[in-house]
């Protein structure tokens, strides 16, 4: 299966952050800043697990991490900090299931893969194509298959998320 045209780029290539298992909400979106701008915000996303993710992490990198990622409440600030310091992509052994749908709805790009927490240590390279599922250790050469994404949800996210990707297709029909 190929990704549909646009945002999403074929392969998202960067360093790894490394996380544990039941990352929640809370730590990706302290709610002492539940209200403030997106720009202080971000200063606090996982800093309570790795106080240097917040000012360490680079546009393109990689958070891996163990199961259940994204559990607690359903806060939608908790993918928008990782969109917002320019992470490329979360690939976890598992994830919440409603900070899933709101990564894929903003147009972060998640990929549920057992078996990444063994194969990756912190500050490897990583390469993840989301069309096939794929992620690759670039320091081991190490190949893992994860869970493949649904085509819808490889649409939303090719779209940049689904604000994006309704527009586009109210542009579509307006212009019949």
């Amino acid at each position: 299966m190929s990704t549909p045209e646009g945002w999403l780029p074929e392969v998202i290539r960067g360093r790894v952050w490394k996380f544990g298992d039941d990352i929640s909400t809370d730590l990706l979106a302290p709610g002492a800043y539940a209200v403030a701008p997106l720009e202080e915000r971000k200063r606090h996303v996982l800093e309570s697990v790795n106080p240097r993710f917040p000012e360490e992490v680079r546009p393109g990198d990689i958070v891996v991490a163990g199961r259940n990622f994204g559990c607690g409440s359903s806060r939608e600030t908790a993918p928008e900090g990782l969109k917002a310091l320019g992470v490329g992509c979360v690939v976890a052994e598992s994830f919440s299931r409603l900070f899933f749908r709101n990564a894929i709805a903003i147009g972060l790009p998640v990929l549920p893969c057992p078996g990444i927490v063994e194969a990756f240590e912190e500050g490897d390279l990583a390469e993840v194509e989301i069309s096939s599922a794929t992620v690759r250790n670039l320091r081991t050469g190490q190949a893992i298959q994860g869970r493949s994404l649904p085509r819808e949800m490889l649409e939303v996210l090719a779209a940049g998320g689904i604000l994006p990707l309704l527009k586009a297709h109210g542009q579509e029909l307006s212009q019949r």
